[in-house]
């Protein structure tokens, strides 16, 4: 029988996040060699990557860092909120926004494949991270904004990391309007930044649904044209930043604010886990 205290099965379990169980079945094969252990929890949860593949992962955080004229943001996910909110995933999480703000890679594809300080790339961490939690892990989004930038991260739950984030490219630096415009896209959600950046396709599409709208409430003939444009305006006032009014206050627009603060929005990424 291996010979193992309490103390050895609480050490392996805060290592490697494992179950209790399975911690004091990794002591038995290893007859009680600690080091042993680890690896034999460590090979057992990559083999089951696989597995968990084609899991959902709807639970997570977004985590953003920002220094001098440099912003990023990710989106880690997860399986279950149980995982969101503990300590190992969420210092994953700051592991790799400090390597994001490093590497600067605008893509998950050129973040997944970068190499860490420890030599490992952050997939082989994410699959590490996989085995010792135990559910699907997986960066859906990275963000990564020169010049001023503005930040809002924001807690759906007081018991969870934040759920929502949101960065903000700015022409001039303008720090207390940069994180006012963030809170107010967290808030509101839109898709582009002015009517311009909406794709015609998108209008088009807009514009079909508001005429069958209108025919099938039996609206006027003589009136279809004129009803069918009002939507689609509203339509593109509704998704683009700077028309919409603004959070702080609705008198003014997204624009408005801006102008008085002399700067004017380039980008911005919203973030929101699972979505």
């Amino acid at each position: 029988m291996a010979s193992y205290s309490a103390q050895d099965v609480k050490k392996l379990r805060e290592a490697t996040a494992a179950g209790m169980l399975d911690c004091k079945k990794a002591l038995d094969e290893a007859e009680g060699d600690y080091d042993k252990a680890v690896e034999i929890i460590r090979v057992k949860g990559l083999k089951g990557v696989t597995k968990r593949e084609g899991r959902l992962t709807s639970n997570g955080l977004v985590v953003a860092k920002v220094s001098s004229d440099l912003g990023v943001m990710l989106e880690l996910n997860c399986e279950t909120d149980f995982v969101a909110k503990g300590e190992r995933f969420i210092a994953l999480g700051d592991e790799l926004i400090e390597h994001l703000l490093a590497s600067k890679t605008p893509t998950v594809e050129t973040f997944l494949a970068s190499s860490m300080s420890n030599g490992k790339s952050v997939q082989s961490v994410i699959d590490e991270a996989n085995a010792t939690l135990g559910e699907k892990i997986e960066v859906r989004n990275v963000a990564v904004e020169t010049g001023p930038v503005g930040l809002y991260l924001h807690k759906t739950s007081p018991d969870l990391p934040p759920q929502v984030g949101v960065l903000v490219s700015l022409a001039k630096d303008a720090a207390e309007v940069g994180k006012d415009i963030a809170q107010h896209i967290a808030a509101f959600a839109p898709k582009f930044v002015n009517r311009e950046d909406v794709p015609a396709d998108l209008i088009e599409n807009e514009r079909r649904i508001a005429e069958e709208t209108a025919r099938e409430e039996g609206k006027p003939e003589a009136s279809l044209s004129k009803i069918i444009e009002g939507r689609v305006t509203g339509f593109v006032k509704e998704v683009s930043l700077i028309e919409q009014s603004f959070a702080k206050d609705a008198k003014k627009t997204v624009k408005q604010i801006l102008d008085e603060a002399g700067t004017a929005v380039k980008a911005f990424h919203r973030f929101r886990v699972g979505q």
